[in-house]
């Protein structure tokens, strides 16, 4: 049985990571931490809890962590997973991050993004956490940087076309909309309740979001050439889910080729990874719950492009889930371990 503490337990992700360790045949819940609700039960702060996991919320210090736990997921903010990750690290633990902190490869375009780095020296040794593309090099490594949830839905929709070069790279458009819980559970008035229902609103325009980087750092290379994409995210009146819709010139080669039959080889021996019927988009409420990624193709001949439509839970494979399915492979435990149950319906 391994012994696993998370690291900010008070967060979706938190609770998310919890709630799928609770049925986990592997692990055992033995830390979980939290500044805010130090003392109080987890099943008090999040009540869908309640006799499934029984453990305390703590604001535990580094060397009181090393203590209760083998493997750690920190579930922090960004700059606050850095100053903890090489110290879990240095103590001999193995440790899934699920910020930013080491997905970027260059430490001078994920200071150019976020801020200064403190443990450049990690970088190299941190493997970029989403299994379908990475899974060899996850297995037994000690640190996993957990992909980010629209990272995940779009390298996902775009890995074949990229891989058999396919497409034309500098024309890439990805529209992708998210459920708010992908904010955070912080209190803004940019998620409140009368300011997100009802309405639907694109965010970040422009080339700003900081996905940006983590997107375009994989998705060349997969095309083993400098790929830059036009992102624009937008905000769903959804407590969960992201459908992401990528659009992408086809060249020659693209052309002739049975993209449908192309992604249905792909992806044939992934467990997470479903590929829509021909004609079939994916949706936000058949993935709800679950860590699946549904992906559907469709080629618009009048203007020689195909479009790639992924759905995602973006708490789920776009965050614990994956971090999960990460754990697994890093402990030798089966991937699926934890993570079969069907999405929840309606």
């Amino acid at each position: 049985m391994l012994n696993v503490g998370i690291v900010g337990a008070s967060g979706y992700t938190g609770v998310e990571l919890a709630r799928i360790l609770s049925t986990h045949p592997e692990v055992k819940l033995t830390a979980a931490t939290s500044r805010k609700y130090a003392g109080q039960m987890l099943s008090e702060v999040f009540p869908n809890l309640r006799k499934r996991i029984d453990i305390r919320c703590e604001n535990l210090s580094i060397d009181q962590l090393i203590d209760r736990a083998d493997f750690f997921f920190t579930a922090v903010p960004h700059k606050t997973a850095m100053d903890i990750v090489p110290q879990l690290l240095d103590a001999g633990k193995k440790v899934v991050d699920l910020s930013a902190d080491y997905r970027i490869h260059d430490a001078a375009v994920y200071e150019q993004w976020y801020q200064a780095h403190s443990s450049k020296h990690l970088l190299p040794e941190a493997v970029y956490g989403l299994p379908e593309l990475y899974r060899d090099a996850i297995n037994g490594c000690k640190l996993t940087a957990n992909p980010g949830c629209y990272p995940t839905s779009v390298i996902l929709a775009l890995a074949p076309l990229l891989r058999h070069k396919l497409i034309t790279t500098d024309s890439l458009i990805v529209d992708s909309k998210s459920g708010t819980s992908g904010a955070g559970r912080a209190a803004s008035v940019s998620s409140l309740f009368c300011e997100v229902a009802d309405g639907f609103r694109p965010y970040k325009v422009g080339g700003s979001h900081r996905h940006i980087p983590e997107i375009e750092q994989e998705l060349s290379l997969l095309a083993e050439t400098e790929v830059t994409i036009s992102f624009t995210p937008h905000l769903l009146p959804l407590s969960r889910g992201i459908l992401s819709t990528v659009y992408a010139s086809l060249n020659h080669q693209g052309k002739s080729t049975d993209l449908q039959s192309l992604y249905e080889k792909t992806y044939s021996e992934e467990p997470f990874v479903r590929i829509m019927p021909s004609g079939n988009p994916p949706a936000t409420q058949h993935v709800r719950g679950s860590n699946c990624c549904d992906i559907g193709i469709q080629i618009d001949e009048r203007t020689n492009r195909v479009i790639v439509m992924s759905a995602i839970d973006n708490i789920v494979k776009g965050a614990s889930g994956q971090a999960i399915q990460n754990m697994n492979l890093m402990n030798g435990f089966s991937e699926t371990s934890g993570l079969m149950h069907a999405p929840f319906f309606p």
